[in-house]
């Protein structure tokens, strides 16, 4: 590994896992605010009203908040030395669950009912 991409590895690292850092708080409070974004969605889709007034909106802002989880789940695994460490790890796994769901109703008829794994991530707070 050159010295350029340790670097990286080295500063994305710090970001993510050390909260002391101004840009490690940066990222723990836009995380914070889409994980409570995420579960704000949640609520708001179980009010059928709401879900049938706004379902495209709600849908894209689903997809935001999964793409963007989904980019944290990838930086965490490529900022540390070991990846199977947080892959298996308890947050690693909610992190997973709770992204997934998203994904596997593109696929399968009746998954919507697992966006609710989304709440999990209230687990990370």
């Amino acid at each position: 590994m050159n010295k350029n991409n340790k670097n990286w590895k080295i500063r994305l690292h710090e970001i993510i896992y050390e909260a002391d850092t101004k840009a490690g708080k940066l990222f723990d409070v836009i995380l914070l605010f889409a994980i409570l974004t995420s579960v704000l969605l949640v609520m708001l889709e179980s009010v059928d009203r709401i879900r049938l007034n706004y379902a495209n909106s709600l849908n894209i802002a689903e997809w935001v908040i999964t793409i963007l989880f989904s980019i944290e789940y990838i930086l965490r695994i490529i900022s540390i030395d070991k990846p199977s460490k947080y892959i298996f790890s308890f947050y690693g796994i909610i992190d997973f669950l709770s992204t997934i769901p998203k994904y596997l109703a593109l696929y399968f008829i009746g998954t919507h009912s697992l966006v609710a794994l989304r709440a999990l991530r209230l687990l990370r707070v």
